[in-house]
């Protein structure tokens, strides 16, 4: 079953709709979508509509799960999956024990490399970090450093896991990276990870009739890590646990990807500073590479 985390819409800062928000994933073959629209973004009335318009645009199709991003202080950023409520503190460990209170999944979202040291000091750990952020990281490769920031905090917390989002803003975004949620009546073999296609995998067959999947299952599966990142023929488990040579091989991928983009940024002040400005089909077609 695939779907897609980390989505933000015009509720917030996102610039499409619910409803094309839901067009887009339904033909990508997307079964489920967590929506994670900025708390800041909402009163009560707002939030409200938002939830509301959530459950009215899901059908057998496509869900919509609604949850919030949270801005805590120094701009550290907390998903909370599945959860509605905002939350009174801007503290990080307030915000996770909110989120798990709620009955949600939290996650920190796009962690920059000199938070490291301070989510290792957390006296509470959240339930899983974004491994791969899409628009922060780029959509060729992870950082290495976060799966080992990842695996390290797992000796603390086992369960702690590696997310795989979005962060779905701009109408010119890539958004193929995806996750496959496994049910347990699937059958899972041994997950590997590599630049070709992977032939091992789960049993794809059909979920079974029975009881509709709903936000409860979603989350279930989530904190259970009964998921995969997928991107093209890349499997990324939720343990973070890949091989080395991967993760080498992740890591040359997304230094090449970051020199090039800084190269770009460098020629795009570069243009702005003579009043020059590229044209729109080049400007779209390096945001779709990025």
């Amino acid at each position: 079953m695939r779907a897609a985390l980390h989505m933000h819409s015009t509720y917030s800062d996102g610039e499409f709709t619910l409803a094309q928000l839901r067009e887009i994933f339904v033909a990508a073959d997307c079964r489920v979508i967590a929506v994670t629209d900025h708390a800041d973004s909402f009163d009560g009335d707002r939030l409200a509509r938002y939830v509301s318009e959530c459950g009215d645009l899901s059908d057998d199709r496509l869900l919509l799960v609604p949850g919030l991003e949270f801005s805590c202080r120094d701009r550290m950023h907390v998903l909370g999956y599945g959860v509605t409520e905002r939350c009174a503190s801007q503290e990080p460990g307030a915000v996770i024990r909110h989120i798990a209170d709620l009955g949600g999944v939290s996650v920190i979202a796009h962690p920059r490399d000199d938070f490291f040291d301070w989510i290792r000091s957390f006296e509470r750990l959240p339930d899983g970090i974004e491994a791969w952020n899409s628009k922060y990281d780029g959509r060729h490769a992870p950082r290495p450093q976060t799966f080992e920031l990842i695996r390290e905090l797992r000796v603390r917390k086992p369960d702690l896991l590696a997310f795989y989002g979005i962060d779905l803003h701009w109408r010119h975004q890539p958004r193929d990276l995806h996750i496959r949620l496994m049910p347990a009546h699937i059958e899972t073999s041994e997950r590997i990870g590599a630049d070709a296609p992977v032939s091992v995998g789960p049993d794809e067959r059909p979920a079974p009739a029975g009881a509709p999947f709903t936000r409860e299952t979603l989350i279930e599966l989530l904190r259970s890590g009964r998921f995969e990142g997928m991107t093209g023929g890349l499997r990324l488990p939720s343990s973070a646990d890949l091989p080395d040579e991967l993760l080498r091989g992740l890591g040359r991928r997304h230094e090449r990807s970051r020199r090039f983009r800084n190269a770009v940024l460098r020629a795009k002040r570069l243009a702005d500073s003579f009043g020059l400005r590229p044209p729109e089909a080049l400007r779209a077609r390096l945001r779709r590479w990025f």
